[in-house]
């Protein structure tokens, strides 16, 4: 079965495009089939961009990213983030790069794989739509991989819905070590705040 976790959608790309506003700033965003959330800005990525507070500068990671809507307004709101847009769609990987060239940020935006993140990168904070569909193990292997990669102060900001068991994350990221806090709710989703432990 065809999913947008798929590295290769085999879906016919049809081309669309979605527009939102956030803080005021208008955004439209080159989508396709075979990507997460093609038709419309994603109701927990939207509250999560009205929730979560803004970095001014630093390295930060979008993980699963999509076509790229968080990475595109972190990267618009603030000249001296560098964000990494890590998903395994290799058609969501395209998309970002496009959308990033379209608002002039593409020399802050770096699309790419997993894989093919240098190891050596440490991340001022994370930013996350989880694939919670992914299924519960991949979701806590893909969290374990990328969370011991935030600096000292870094924190990430995730939007689960709490009928996919944003309260239950909650509690096992807590049984793992790491400092989370449910920061807000909206419209049925939660967003944690995850650092490290003391």
């Amino acid at each position: 079965m065809d999913h947008y976790f798929s590295d290769a959608p085999g879906t016919p790309e049809k081309r669309s495009s979605i527009e939102f506003t956030v803080n005021d700033t208008g955004y439209r965003l080159a989508t396709s089939s075979g990507v997460f959330s093609a038709g419309r800005l994603d109701a927990g990525t939207a509250v999560l961009l009205r929730k979560a507070p803004r970095p001014r500068r630093g390295v930060y990671l979008d993980l699963g990213c999509g076509y790229g809507p968080i990475t595109c307004v972190l990267a618009s709101e603030a000249p001296d983030v560098t964000v990494y847009a890590v998903d395994v769609n290799s058609r969501a990987l395209a998309l970002v790069q496009e959308n990033a060239l379209a608002l002039g940020v593409s020399d802050r935006v770096i699309a790419a794989k997993p894989e093919d993140v240098p190891a050596d990168v440490v991340f001022d904070g994370i930013f996350s739509n989880p694939a919670i569909r992914i299924g519960k193990q991949a979701l806590h292997e893909m969290l374990l991989t990328w969370l011991p990669r935030l600096g000292p102060d870094g924190e990430a900001w995730l939007v689960v819905a709490k009928h996919l068991g944003g309260d239950s994350l909650r509690d096992w990221l807590v049984g793992q070590g790491w400092a989370a806090e449910k920061e807000a709710s909206q419209k049925g989703y939660r967003i944690l705040r995850v650092g490290r432990g003391e």
